[in-house]
C-alpha cells in the first residue's frame, strides 16, 4: 500500500475513534455509490441527525490545511452520493454535513471537527 493511503486510512480510522467517543452512531464507512465514495456515514442521536463527514488526512500542513481540498466539485460528488444514499435507506432524517480534518503530529493525530461544514449547494 502506498504511503499516503496509509496515512489516510490511519487519518481515517483516528476521525472514527473521535466521532465513536464523541457519541455519534457509525452507519457506514467508505460507502460507494458509483464512482462517489462517502467516507463516513454517521447519526447524531443528540441532534437526531444523519451525518455525512469527509475524512481529510495530511502527513503535514505544509501545503495547506486538510479541510482546503473540500473543494466546490467535492462538494458536489459528497452531496449526489448522499442523494443515493438517503434513497437507497430510505433516510428521513436531516442531514448535517461535516468534515473532520486529520493531521500527523508528533504525539498522533491532531483533529478539528468541522460542523456544518457546507451545505448542499443549489443546482441550476
Amino acid at each position: 500500500m502506498a504511503e499516503h493511503n496509509r496515512i489516510g486510512n490511519e487519518g481515517e480510522d483516528a476521525a472514527v475513534e473521535y466521532l465513536v467517543r464523541q457519541g455519534y452512531r457509525i452507519l457506514h464507512r467508505n460507502w460507494r455509490y458509483r464512482h462517489y465514495e462517502l467516507d463516513v456515514v454517521a447519526y447524531d442521536s443528540e441532534e437526531k441527525k444523519l451525518v455525512v463527514v469527509e475524512v481529510k488526512t495530511r502527513s503535514t500542513i505544509d501545503f495547506g490545511n486538510p479541510e482546503d481540498a473540500v473543494t466546490e466539485g467535492k462538494i458536489r460528488r459528497i452531496v449526489s452520493a448522499t442523494d443515493a444514499y438517503i434513497n437507497e435507506f430510505e433516510v428521513d432524517d436531516d442531514v448535517r454535513f461535516d468534515v473532520v480534518s486529520v493531521v500527523r503530529t508528533d504525539d498522533g493525530w491532531k483533529l478539528n471537527h468541522i460542523k456544518d461544514a457546507f451545505s448542499p449547494p443549489l443546482w441550476e
